[in-house]
């Protein structure tokens, strides 16, 4: 069975400010603590040169060896303090989605 992976996709938020001042401990510290994961990576999207808004914001990649490992996750402890705060947080809008990962980094 291949990897699977999921992905949190932060929309623009209604106040960047607000949404960066509780990011780093509510959200990507909490992702961290998910049970098994094989690796984490976090992303911020690049500015657009003409100002014009981003497509997203922010991004979690959580990385398991499985899709019932990053489903068994999603049920922990860590995962409903990181999902209640995620509503709290992600005012813009937000994305959450289990890939399979068919060309893994080795």
């Amino acid at each position: 069975m291949s990897e699977t992976k999921i992905t949190v996709i932060y929309d623009n938020p209604l106040s960047a400010e607000d949404f960066e001042s509780s990011y780093p401990e509510e959200q990507l510290a909490v992702a961290r603590s998910f049970p098994g994961h094989i690796r984490v990576e976090a992303s911020k999207v690049w500015p657009k040169e003409d100002g014009s808004p981003t497509p997203a914001y922010r991004m979690i990649d959580l990385y398991y060896p499985d899709y019932a490992s990053a489903s068994e996750a999603v049920t922990s402890p860590e995962a409903a303090r990181f999902f209640d705060a995620l509503g709290r947080i992600a005012t813009g809008g937000v994305r959450v989605l289990f890939s399979d990962i068919e060309v893994p980094q080795r």
